[in-house]
């Protein structure tokens, strides 16, 4: 009896020995590469999985740094797609409203595509009404980045370079970027941007990924937002900001406690609203210290699905998808109004043409450098 006891406690101890090990090969963050395509010109594109060990997965394309995927759990652990994109490279190359994508040389408009700087005038591309916006014609999201893999510890990420050249969709300067996605096993997606440049320039760099956290379900009407900030930067009816701010307290903007998308959507007699046919304005954010700050918290209340963001910018873009009209279809579903949000950090709009706006200057001997997060839970 005694030597069945001792057999069968060996074999216990060699089943859970096996299982522990199984569990922990299980637990590795990987990085893997395929791909994804060829651009009208030859160049080819790649499409990069970062999965962590809690089995969450994002994948970026080096074509405009674009995040074309990424799963996050809902309540149930259930994974699934909670960003707009497509599933090949095609409908990218045709036209889309930057999906994913890094937004360069200058994310947001700049009015009448031009602005002064050290007392020269700059001209840029007119491609939002009578506006330059998201970097022009071919900006940071139609280009082919140099990817290198990054597969250390618990993290996994993509560190994504370009080169832009002087007077590049007409600005200043050679801008070296460099921009790292991070993946680790607290469900985060970190993104970090820096650039040098050898002129003065402007840089204002985001990425413009569209949220949708019922898994792409349905529209985003029913989220819950919070956004830490006491005003806006009110826009005219281009969305070219007036030049003051505005407090929050009583209007549709409030998201100081979360609220509800579709509260204060529709209200058009706001004349806010009614110029960014929706939520499509910049929020300056409050912050008592330097560095990366929780600014905005979303939650899908039937999914459970809940988004943290942190950044150390001064400021974020809040837009509803108020231009998506039906007519782009992407991963088992089709784009309408209102299908998907974003929350792109960054320095307020038009700031090259308003001096009373922080900076974006960017001068040589220094470096841009800033980092916004996307942490993922659900309950």
């Amino acid at each position: 009896m005694k030597k069945i006891f001792l057999l069968l406690t060996a074999l216990t101890s060699f089943y859970l020995f096996s299982c522990s090990k199984s569990n922990k090969e299980e637990m590795i963050s990987t990085i893997s590469k395929e791909s994804f395509g060829k651009l009208p010109d030859g160049q080819e594109a790649d499409l990069y999985t970062l999965t962590n060990a809690k089995g969450m997965t994002v994948n970026i394309t080096n074509y405009g740094g674009i995040i074309t995927k990424l799963t996050a759990p809902d309540k149930n652990g259930e994974f699934a797609d909670v960003v707009l994109g497509f599933d090949s490279l095609a409908p990218y190359l045709t036209g889309h409203p930057f999906f994913g994508a890094l937004v360069g040389r200058y994310g947001n408009r700049i009015a009448k595509g031009k602005f002064k700087l050290n007392d020269k005038e700059y001209k840029l591309a007119i491609n939002n009404g009578p506006n330059a916006l998201h970097g022009g014609i071919k900006g940071f999201d139609k280009v082919i980045w140099k990817a290198t893999e990054i597969n250390q510890d618990s993290v996994v990420g993509l560190q994504l370079e370009y080169v832009s050249k002087d007077m590049e969709e007409g600005y200043p300067g050679t801008l070296t970027v460099k921009v790292v996605y991070t993946l680790d096993n607290d469900n985060a997606l970190t993104i970090n941007y820096t650039a040098t440049t050898d002129k003065p320039t402007v840089v204002n760099l985001t990425n413009h990924s569209y949220f949708n956290l019922t898994g792409l379900k349905r529209d985003i009407l029913d989220h819950e937002i919070s956004i830490e900030s006491d005003s806006i930067v009110p826009v005219d009816t281009t969305l070219i900001p007036t030049g003051k701010l505005r407090a929050v307290e009583g209007t549709p903007f409030d998201f100081r406690k979360p609220t509800k998308i579709s509260a204060g959507i529709n209200k058009v007699e706001d004349e806010q609203i009614k110029n960014g046919g929706g939520y499509d304005h910049c929020w300056v954010l409050k912050r008592s210290e330097p560095g990366l700050v929780l600014f905005a918290t979303a939650k899908d209340p039937e999914s459970g699905r809940k988004l943290e963001a942190f950044t150390t910018e001064p400021a974020v873009q809040f837009y509803t998808g108020n231009f998506l009209d039906g007519t782009l279809k992407g991963k088992n579903a089709t784009y309408v109004k209102r299908f998907g949000f974003c929350l792109e950090t960054e320095h307020y709009p038009d700031s090259p043409n308003q001096p009373q706006f922080p900076s974006t200057v960017l001068n040589p001997g220094d470096t841009y450098n800033t980092t916004t997060k996307y942490r993922f839970s659900a309950k």
